[in-house]
């Protein structure tokens, strides 16, 4: 098969993190690449080290997906390219960390738009091409915080929480017409996310409390070629996931009434 013959997968969020090993190891795959991002220099600079490595087509989109017209103009550039996407990666996503009262208001439209409508659009568009075709792959990155509520990141969770609920629907909308639907729940992830030492996160990945972004997406895109309709990565957030699920809310008020975890978010 000809390089130009291969089908596409769309990742967003692909200059950094976990975005960025979807894509080289899609690319590995044999995948022609589309990566979506907002840092122009980044998403360049894999685009070309994936393109010269694995020697596959890649198109950087370089677009911020919160505004308006982005989503709708990738849409029609893989229409007018006729481009044949099998897969899409829901992977673009912004953490803030703060109060709802001391978060501005563009940083919770960000994240409402990012995480919730955003994700939305796109599996619409390309969910009904797969369904013509036959065929196709939907990962929707959520996260563990999906499952409980969590101060200092209300919105964040909250908002991963609806990717839980409109990843299942998709599944059971989609499982009987040749798509694939997965959703990944993650814990913590070895990312700029985090303002850690080089100590403390060799430590917390020793301890596989936290994970690096090789193996999420490893493990993400194993699970979605699997048919799998969810993974939780790691058996440390496997267990965090168990005990929010069983545990009801009020009993997480003594650990919040604790002064250096109020701290965080007044």
């Amino acid at each position: 098969m000809n390089k130009d013959d291969r089908p596409y997968a769309i990742v967003t969020g692909a200059s950094s993190g976990v975005g960025r090993e979807y894509a080289v190891q899609l690319a590995y795959r044999g995948y022609n690449l589309i990566l979506v991002s907002n840092d122009a220099n980044g998403n360049d600079n894999i685009s070309i080290e994936i393109k010269n490595k694995y020697k596959i087509v890649v198109y950087p989109f370089n677009l911020d997906l919160t505004l308006t017209a982005s989503v709708d103009a990738l849409v029609r550039f893989v229409e007018q390219e006729n481009l044949q996407v099998d897969v899409l990666v829901c992977n673009a996503g912004v953490l803030v960390f703060g109060g709802v009262t001391s978060t501005s208001v563009l940083s919770m439209e960000r994240i409402v738009e990012l995480h919730c409508l955003v994700p939305t659009l796109l599996c619409r568009a390309f969910a009904r091409k797969m369904v013509d075709h036959g065929k196709g792959y939907i990962l929707i990155m959520s996260s563990a915080t999906a499952w409980m509520p969590y101060p200092t990141i209300a919105a964040y969770s909250a908002t991963k929480a609806y990717l839980k609920t409109f990843g299942r629907s998709l599944w059971y909308e989609l499982r009987d017409r040749g798509v694939k639907v997965t959703v990944v729940f993650p814990g913590a992830i070895d990312t700029s996310f985090y303002d850690l030492s080089i100590s403390m996160r060799q430590h917390l990945l020793w301890w596989h409390v936290m994970l690096s972004p090789a193996v999420v997406a490893r493990k993400g895109l194993k699970a979605l070629f699997a048919g799998r309709h969810c993974l939780v990565p790691g058996v440390f957030t496997k267990l965090c996931v168990v005990i929010c699920r069983l545990l009801p809310a009020w009993a997480l008020l003594p650990i919040l009434s604790n002064k250096r975890i109020r701290k965080l978010w007044e």
